[in-house]
């Protein structure tokens, strides 16, 4: 056989089994998040329509808290553990992961915590798509690519944005770089995981911004101001929940942790007497694109939110930044003269830029959410986000690649 035959099967080889390991990741992963959607949906209307059990929130946290302390604490770190094994791999991460995380994050929506779902669809993605490795007994590099794979398929599936969730899978653990060979594995999951969701009828929050005006030279000063600020709500983020964090870490019994965290937000929750800065927060993200809100919903969800998390409960941060970014969007209109529907989108996916610095894959978020015609000022907002937010974010296991900034020369292993 000559040598470029020789070349034009391996590449054949290579594609036909990712496609095929890709589809399988795809289908495991877009099955977990429908269900888990569909679990989250019930746990918050129940919740709505029943208020009296967010009293219960302690006790559930303590809950959650026994059920990792003596039986998951190998998949406790959750995210954090996908990606330390992404860029070091070692042991299979274990089945448990998957439900663990499903359950831990529905009873954190049902009786009242502030958290997101992101977390939870990749870390299902992730730990489903690891068993894999078992199976097949695959090496360390493909290893890596499969739980690429588990990631993107998990985001994809769980937002409806496959485009976004390749590129987030691709770009999350390592900042200031992008791994090609797994281009192929991360957006063939991605795809697969949201058709399958979409087969089962699982359908996705619509989102839509009125109104945006041609980009100007005024208007690009006006949207660099704005992702200045959002990548200040980024770090402001950030900051608090690792130090609600840490502050929760004092306390030695770590089931004891969500019970007092639980118990903070519960009573935050009957003493304002609203629920609106608790679960995902939905309406509240939709109503940020259509008029003004209070200029300090922000803040309450950034506070409610880094106790939840703070506390070990189970979720994600995404959701909360979603929120936390229109919001905050929304307040800059009353100092910026943008329409309140595109400063609430260009907050939507900035502000997560900069928390999770991930700064192309939420330009493309923003682009399969709203549509094209934002992008000249989603893409302004997101870098600058992303280059003011520093290089801390959600994600403590995140490598750095190459730093933000061309002076400060300095590459990470």
């Amino acid at each position: 056989m000559s040598a470029s035959r020789f070349r034009l099967l391996k590449k054949s080889v290579f594609i036909v089994k990712w496609l095929i390991l890709s589809g399988i990741i795809g289908i495991l992963a877009g099955s977990a998040s429908a269900f888990f959607l569909v679990s989250l949906d019930w746990a918050t209307q129940y919740r709505e329509t029943h208020r009296w059990i967010i009293a219960f929130l302690p006790l559930a946290g303590f809950l959650i808290g026994c059920m990792y302390h003596y039986f998951g604490k190998e998949v406790e770190a959750g995210n954090n553990l996908l990606l330390e094994n992404i860029n070091r791999p070692s042991k299979i991460i274990s089945l448990k992961m998957a439900p663990f995380v499903l359950i831990g994050t529905v009873a954190t929506h049902l009786f009242g915590g502030s958290a997101g779902r992101e977390g939870t669809a990749l870390q299902m993605g992730g730990s489903l798509a690891d068993q894999l490795t078992r199976l097949l007994s695959l090496r360390p590099r493909d290893r890596r690519l499969v739980l690429i794979a588990g990631i993107a398929a998990g985001f994809g599936s769980v937002f409806g944005t496959p485009l976004a969730g390749g590129i987030f899978a691709l770009e999350v653990f390592l900042i200031g770089r992008i791994r090609y060979d797994a281009l192929m594995p991360a957006f063939t999951a991605a795809i697969v995981a949201d058709l399958t969701t979409q087969t089962w009828q699982v359908g996705h929050t619509h989102y839509h911004i009125p109104a945006v005006p041609d980009l100007s030279a005024l208007n690009m000063l006006y949207a660099g101001i704005a992702g200045i600020a959002f990548g200040g709500g980024s770090m402001l983020f950030t900051q608090l929940t690792h130090y609600a964090g840490s502050l929760f870490k004092r306390i030695p019994f770590p089931p004891l942790r969500p019970l007092l965290g639980g118990a903070l937000v519960a009573v935050a929750v009957f003493a304002s007497g609203t629920t609106r800065y608790i679960g995902l927060g939905i309406p509240v993200i939709l109503e940020s694109f259509e008029y003004q809100l209070p200029p300090y919903d922000f803040l309450l969800k950034i506070l409610f939110t880094a106790v939840t998390l703070g506390a070990a409960f189970k979720g994600g941060e995404v959701t909360p930044l979603f929120f936390i970014g229109a919001t905050l969007g929304n307040a800059l209109s009353w100092f910026l003269p943008l329409p309140v529907g595109l400063l609430a989108g260009m907050g939507f996916v900035a502000v997560f830029a900069g928390a999770a610095n991930t700064p192309l894959a939420c330009i493309v978020l923003a682009i399969e959410l709203f549509g094209s015609e934002c992008g000249g000022y989603v893409a302004i907002a997101c870098i600058l986000a992303y280059l003011c937010s520093g290089h801390r974010g959600i994600y403590s296991s995140q490598l750095i690649g190459q730093h933000k900034h061309p002076f400060n020369r300095r590459v990470a292993k």
